[in-house]
């Protein structure tokens, strides 16, 4: 069985320090994500508007953090910036019980808090994803991001629908404090890997923020295969902004659903997850890992049609579809993910594989709150189902972006960790 621990990265003792880190940390992040808009509508009584922007801080600061820290994570060791992230987004999460204790929490606290725990959790993505190259090697990148991706899946799978379940039996306060616990417990693991990280062959001194930039952008755009990946998340990551807007309104509101039911079939996503991340591996060796990439995106962007046609429904056969689409859009979306980046950490140098995967998180950074954005004034105008149908359509605009690019050709019938085509 590929995911009981009987050989391989489980053997690798610091790489299951970064395991059970995640495990922590990804748990966290999911009664976040879920708890702060239910807080927003349900406690504060928060307007559309107002959750869109809430949604938005979520990834905004990702832009700013992705301009100002590639170049730092390239240069110096990435589990201190790991750590700091973690102790970062423990200190602001306990703001919120402790608003709560005193009465004064607020949209406006809410806000902050969305904004600086997104601006850490990008930190940490980048440092994650340039640290895992360095901690495994190149043999082992499609096998470790696809048990990483695998923690994530079981954290999406129980996070949500346990928040949802305390958000509404023992308050927010609970909730976030469980979260906070779980940075805790993320920063305590990562301290514990011994590996020594070795520079990675680039220059010391420090440079400008905009040669950084430039470097990242350059290393993105210069690469044929690379630069369709990035153009394709743009696209995704635009229209997925409008479901991060709307899903709560549309769940909450438009069908009328209780939070620990929506909870709790977002959760059903971590299963779907759970099954991209099993699936990633024997897909990428049977298909070859560019047109898995390309069926992936394919099937994971045509889900989202599902909650279209959710919004037509009601009732049991609407919960069956917005549980069908968390399924099918997650599994083949996750595998997408483990394939997209093993590529993108097996073709581009170490020496800018940070400042690369920042560039990465400054696009979707941009695309997500700027769909999330655009989504509230589309809504109001008319209406949320044609919103949503809006943004089911145009995510699958991403698909050709890769079905037309040298990822198939090059790497249509071969795996990636089976390539010597590697980093130039």
């Amino acid at each position: 069985m590929l995911w009981w621990p009987s050989g391989g990265l489980w053997r690798h003792r610091d790489f299951l320090r970064l395991w059970a880190a995640q495990v922590g940390s990804a748990f966290g992040s999911r009664i976040t994500r879920t708890a702060l808009p239910i807080i927003a509508i349900l406690t504060i009584g928060a307007t559309p508007t107002q959750v869109a922007v809430l949604s938005a801080l979520g990834v905004a600061p990702g832009v700013v953090v992705g301009l100002v820290v590639g170049g730092r994570v390239d240069r110096v060791a990435k589990r201190p910036l790991l750590v700091g992230a973690d102790l970062v987004r423990a200190l602001l999460i306990l703001t919120i019980p402790v608003a709560a204790r005193l009465g004064a929490l607020s949209v406006a606290q809410l806000y902050v808090i969305a904004a600086a725990v997104g601006a850490a959790t990008t930190l940490f993505q980048i440092a994650d994803a340039s640290y895992l190259p360095v901690l495994v090697g190149p043999e082992r990148l499609v096998e470790g991001n696809a048990r990483l991706a695998a923690t994530e899946s079981v954290a999406e799978a129980a996070g949500p629908g346990i928040a949802g379940v305390l958000v509404e039996l023992l308050t927010a306060p609970v909730a976030m404090l469980l979260d906070a616990l779980s940075y805790l417990w993320s920063a305590a693991l990562l301290g514990r890997i011994r590996a020594p990280e070795r520079p990675a062959g680039i220059e010391t001194d420090e440079t400008s923020m905009l040669a950084d930039i430039a470097a990242g952008v350059r290393a993105c755009v210069a690469d044929p295969l690379v630069r369709p990946m990035l153009l394709a998340d743009a696209v995704a990551y635009l229209f997925g902004g409008f479901f991060l807007a709307l899903y709560m309104l549309l769940a909450l509101e438009t069908l009328g659903l209780s939070p620990a039911v929506v909870g709790l079939i977002i959760s059903v996503g971590g299963v779907g997850a759970f099954a991209g991340a099993f699936i990633a591996r024997p897909l990428g060796r049977v298909a070859g890992a560019g047109r898995a990439i390309v069926i992936s995106l394919a099937v994971g962007q045509a889900a989202n049609l599902l909650i279209a046609l959710a919004l037509g429904a009601r009732g049991a056969a609407a919960v069956a579809l917005l549980v069908a689409q968390q399924l099918l859009g997650d599994a083949m979306l996750g595998a997408y993910g483990i394939h997209a980046i093993s590529l993108r950490q097996r073709v581009l140098p170490p020496a800018v594989l940070g400042r690369a995967n920042a560039t990465f998180h400054v696009v979707t950074g941009l695309a997500l709150p700027a769909g999330a954005l655009l989504a509230g004034p589309l809504a109001s105008a008319v209406g949320v189902t044609r919103a949503v149908w809006v943004a089911a359509w145009g995510g699958m605009l991403a698909v050709p972006v890769l079905l037309l690019s040298p990822v198939v050709r090059r790497y249509g019938v071969e795996s990636i960790s089976a390539s010597n085509g590697g980093r130039r």
